[in-house]
């Protein structure tokens, strides 16, 4: 069983426009709404790609009542922590005439020390029949930036972060399997900006000689980075017919990767699924709703260039 696990749910709001103009009246032409977030994406995402997931989240307020609803609809296991706090909402815009997404993220709200901890127990016991455990997304406010750091330094599974900063700074000496910020988060974390090949190279290695097994880079449309033991390479992403919905493509990187390496595939070919789900997630409009027959067929296009 993989572990999806995170702090930061988010109940999404897709709205679609012919045209969108900023400081004018807009009217969409479709609104959609849909449990999202990147601990609910990742988890959502090794579902429908037929993996053994069991998510642990918090959730509160309006939202809670949809998001349940929703992962009783995909049987989805999950345990909740009930929140006195609202899960955030985020909002995308698409503008379909300019093929241009734009994001209004709102930040998760406080949680009290009562539920963290709930969460924390929760996390222990789970863990402990888990195969692959992913820790993923942002931390409320109050929460120290070492919770993740700590849950690591009993953890016996392997783990993937998709976390970033100081968090993920804090979780390398314990190891974990596979990290996988994309390019702005790499810059966040290591403090400067990575406009080459070669720099972000170099920072990925920098993570690696400070714990990190594996150093997964995504850059958008660019070739994906990675490096470990004894490999640079780099993958180019899939191409893709139409852009649909960029939200939710790290995710979906991440739940492929997961997926691929609780079945015993290698890390190059996990980041191969990853990849693959993540072009895929680009066409549709909902993130991290995948098919895998359509990831394996496009996985096994890809092909690595190894770097010297």
């Amino acid at each position: 069983m993989i572990l999806a696990s995170g702090l930061s749910p988010a109940w999404q709001r897709i709205m679609v426009f012919d045209e969108y103009k900023t400081g004018e009246v807009n009217r969409a032409e479709q609104v959609i709404h849909c449990a999202s977030g990147k601990v609910l994406n990742v988890a959502i995402g090794l579902k429908t790609l037929g993996a053994e997931v069991h998510c642990l989240s918090p959730v509160g307020g309006d939202p809670a009542a949809s998001i349940k609803r929703e992962y009783e609809e995909l049987k989805l296991p999950v345990h909740w922590i009930d929140t006195q706090s609202k899960t955030r909402t985020c909002i995308t815009i698409l503008d379909q005439g300019q093929q241009q997404t734009t994001e209004l993220v709102e930040n998760a709200e406080q949680l009290s020390t009562a539920e963290i901890e709930s969460w924390i127990d929760q996390f222990h016991q789970l863990s402990v029949d888990s195969s692959l455990v992913v820790l993923s997304g942002s931390l409320p406010a109050g929460v120290p930036q070492t919770l993740f750091s700590e849950l690591l330094a009993s953890l016996k599974a392997p783990a993937i972060l998709d976390i970033r900063r100081e968090e993920l700074l804090a979780a390398l000496s314990h190891h974990p399997l596979v990290i996988k910020p994309n390019r702005e988060e790499l810059e966040w974390t290591v403090g400067r900006q990575l406009t080459t090949s070669e720099e972000i190279v170099s920072a990925a290695e920098e993570l690696r000689k400070a714990g990190a097994q594996w150093v997964v880079i995504s850059d958008g449309p660019n070739p994906v980075t990675v490096v470990g033991p004894d490999e640079r390479c780099l993958i180019a992403v899939a191409p893709v017919d139409r852009v649909v919905n960029p939200i939710g493509c790290g995710d979906s990187l991440t739940a492929g990767i997961a997926a691929a390496i609780d079945e015993g595939h290698s890390i190059l070919d996990a980041v191969k699924w990853g990849i693959a789900c993540s072009s895929q997630n680009l066409e549709s409009l909902l993130p991290a709703r995948l098919d895998r027959q359509i990831m394996l067929d496009r996985a096994n296009r890809l092909s690595v260039e190894r770097l010297s």
